[in-house]
C-alpha cells in the first residue's frame, strides 16, 4: 500500500508544470544564462539568439516579439506569458 502512495505521489510532483518555478525575466536586459533559466523551453541556444535579436534590432516593445527569434513559437510565448517582462 505504502508503495503505491508513494508512486501516486510522485506523479503528482512530476506532473506539476515546470512554468511554476520558473521566475519572472526582463528579455530586455536579461543575459543568455538569465534567460535560459528562467524560460520555459528556452536553452542556451535559444537564449543566445534573443540577445543577438536584441542587440541587433533593439529593445522588444512586446513579448510577442520574442516570435520574431528563430526558434521561439507562440507555444513557447503561452508557456512564458506570466514570467516575461518588458520594461
Amino acid at each position: 500500500m505504502m508503495k503505491i502512495i508513494q508512486s501516486v505521489l510522485l506523479s503528482l510532483l512530476l506532473s506539476i508544470s515546470a512554468s511554476v518555478f520558473a521566475g519572472q525575466v526582463n528579455i530586455n536586459k536579461a543575459d543568455a544564462a538569465t534567460l535560459s533559466a528562467e524560460l520555459v523551453g528556452v536553452g542556451e541556444k535559444k537564449a543566445e539568439a534573443i540577445v543577438a535579436y536584441r542587440t541587433a534590432n533593439g529593445s522588444f516593445k512586446s513579448a510577442a516579439d520574442l516570435m520574431n527569434v528563430k526558434g521561439i513559437a507562440e507555444a513557447t510565448l503561452k508557456k512564458n506569458a506570466d514570467n516575461i517582462l518588458i520594461k
